[in-house]
């Protein structure tokens, strides 16, 4: 039987943030850029149920992402061209994810890892668009890929990693090789950001690579819980040649040589993801309370009403389905107040670039923490009670999929799974009260 096509909804929580930004290619009306969102999540919304089900790579997406132009919106600000702002890639980030959090976590990896090579390159201006150096997100945007991979190094010291040994012949350049898993966009990326040691150890470089380059073998992750939509998969590099043109910048393996700015490009990844994560929750709190107010919920959950059913009272006079839906705006506008503020800091950091200080990390870092935690926490609490609220309600239909809003339980919780809340709070704790710096590494 197909799927029942669901209009587009608007999420249910909603505050300021700046609108984004405009690729090079579109006119300076930052209101373009926030209508073409907008129609973008309008029109993700309504097959996402049906496309999740499938679990196909998620080329169709890809190409949406494309045609809208939104890859090409983060671009750093420069004399000839004005790039959207990292505020403005956190609210498409956000918006989209609401309608579709596989296609917003796509995007999230995009957008930081767009910027690799001015986080990890030498601090200087830009120079030619595609040359190496400070404009890989220029680049990006003018050859419209769509950017996958990881740079961070193996969280086990023992783990091998990606390697590289110098290649032979006058050309010079590097050898890549090596086996590793990535979160999202591998089965569907324009172009892979990895960071590998020549040798195995020392400093670590961040290198662009071709998926289609002899040698680049890539398995998608299968029968995955949630997130099904964002790409993931294991890529094998055998013997693949990487031109010094290649090589974006390095990370060096002492830590105090580390500069502040460029340990920012960890916070911002988990940051964006904490927009997807705060996506989630919204997009499911919108779609739930359309149901609600449609009548479509059914007699409310048993030790909810104590025996009364939506039948008996209207969905909207229901006064303890109120109070559920007030817990659940409530922890919905917390954790996006909590978001905004850290948002803020990092944007602030990130104009900073090299002359940010450790101190000023150290406070970004504490609130992209804080956010991850509450945000996370909020998530799968919202998600867990709307399918109570929705999904609870159906009966016999919901264990054959009833309105899908398991999606957005099985979404939060995939993306939500890899974070150490403990670790977080204990990092937020020791600089509270002992005013304790956290490490500069590049390490999530």
């Amino acid at each position: 039987m197909s799927t029942p096509r669901r209009s587009p909804k608007r999420p249910a929580i909603r505050t300021a943030s700046a609108p984004p930004g405009r690729p090079v290619d579109r006119p300076a009306d930052d209101e373009i850029w926030l209508r073409v969102t907008r129609e973008l999540a309008d029109d993700l919304a309504v097959d996402a149920l049906a496309r999740d089900r499938a679990g196909k790579a998620p080329f169709d997406e890809v190409a949406r992402l494309q045609e809208a132009g939104l890859p090409g919106l983060l671009t750093a600000p420069g004399p000839t061209r004005r790039g959207a702002d990292w505020r403005a890639a956190c609210a498409v980030v956000r918006e989209i994810s609401a309608a579709d959090s596989s296609v917003g976590e796509l995007l999230a990896h995009h957008y930081a890892l767009s910027w690799s090579s001015r986080f990890f390159g030498p601090a200087q201006d830009a120079g030619d668009a595609c040359s190496p150096g400070p404009a890989l997100d220029v680049c990006t945007a003018e050859e419209r890929w769509l950017l996958a991979g990881g740079v961070e190094p193996p969280h086990v010291e023992s783990a091998p990693g990606l390697t590289l040994t110098p290649a032979d012949g006058p050309g010079g350049g590097w050898i890549l090789d090596g086996r590793r898993a990535f979160a999202s966009g591998v089965t569907v990326a324009d172009r892979l950001v990895v960071g590998a040691r020549p040798g195995g150890t020392g400093d670590l470089l961040v290198v662009l690579v071709d998926p289609a380059r002899p040698g680049v073998f890539t398995d998608a992750a299968p029968d995955r819980v949630g997130q099904r939509l964002a790409g993931a998969g294991t890529v094998t590099f055998d013997r693949v040649p990487v031109e010094p043109r290649h090589v974006l910048g390095v990370l060096p393996h002492d830590e105090h040589a580390v500069a502040p700015f460029t340990t920012l490009a960890p916070l911002a990844l988990r940051l964006l993801l904490v927009q997807v994560g705060l996506g989630i929750a919204e997009g499911a709190l919108a779609e739930a309370r359309d149901i609600s107010r449609a009548g479509q919920a059914g007699p409310a959950p048993v030790g909810l009403t104590g025996g009364t059913s939506a039948t008996d009272v209207g969905a909207g006079d229901d006064p303890y389905l109120l109070l559920a839906y007030g817990e659940l705006a409530t922890a919905a506008h917390a954790a996006a107040a909590v978001v905004e503020r850290a948002t803020h800091a990092l944007a602030g950091g990130l104009l900073a670039e090299w002359s940010l200080g450790p101190e000023e990390r150290a406070d970004i870092a504490v609130l992209v923490a804080a956010a991850e935690t509450v945000t996370g926490r909020a998530a799968v609490h919202i998600t867990t009670r709307i399918l109570e609220l929705v999904d609870g309600t159906a009966g016999a239909d919901a264990r054959g999929g009833g309105p899908g809003f398991d999606r957005f339980w099985r979404n939060a919780r995939a993306l939500t799974a890899p974070t150490q809340a403990a670790h977080r709070l204990r990092d937020i704790g020791d600089h509270y009260l002992n005013g304790t710096h956290s490490r500069l590494t590049l390490l999530a």
